[in-house]
């Protein structure tokens, strides 16, 4: 097994931006660390009954950070590799496409298309000035999202995969660290 990076520290004082980003941060590298040392083989393993698998989280947390920072927040679309020239990624066939998708990635790709998703929402929230800052997409009500909403949501969406990835990984190799 490789050695595992220290997961960022969360201050115990700061302003409301930089805990909620450091809360954001500490997730993402919690999901990453449950893949640690894994083979490509092994992060596509799924516990009965369930279709997850470490891929399957990893691939969705990506799409997840482009569908509320790109997507949402600065109303832009989805990017590769959900949208490219001669592809569009289809929920009306597969209601986990993005999932499906992540598991043929091998996981150097995942972990590279999760790093750029990542970086690009980190971006986008240092060069949105408030947390009141609406979206420039609506939800099905019409109604706009703060940034500070989607923060939130974020460590929300972490904070539940990240739980499910305990899981597999225990499953996998008995590491509950």
């Amino acid at each position: 097994m490789t050695s595992r990076p220290a997961l960022p520290a969360i201050p115990n004082a700061g302003d409301e931006r930089e805990l909620l980003t450091a809360f954001l941060d500490y997730y993402r590298a919690a999901l990453l660390d449950r893949a640690n040392g894994l083979s490509d083989d092994q992060m596509r393993l799924r516990l009965a009954p369930s279709r997850l698998s470490l891929a399957a989280l990893i691939g969705h947390m990506a799409m997840v950070e482009q569908n509320w920072f790109q997507n949402r927040l600065d109303d832009e679309g989805y990017g590769p590799p959900w949208k490219t020239d001669d592809f569009e990624i289809s929920f009306d066939e597969d209601r986990d496409a993005e999932m499906t998708l992540s598991e043929s990635l091998t996981t150097e790709q995942l972990y590279e298309l999760f790093d750029h998703a990542v970086q690009d929402s980190r971006r986008r929230t240092e060069a949105t000035k408030s947390l009141d800052q609406l979206s420039k997409a609506v939800g099905r009500d019409g109604q706009p999202w703060s940034l500070r909403w989607i923060l939130i949501h974020m460590i929300e969406e972490y904070a539940r995969h990240c739980g499910h990835a305990d899981l597999i990984r225990e499953s996998i190799d008995g590491d509950v660290a």
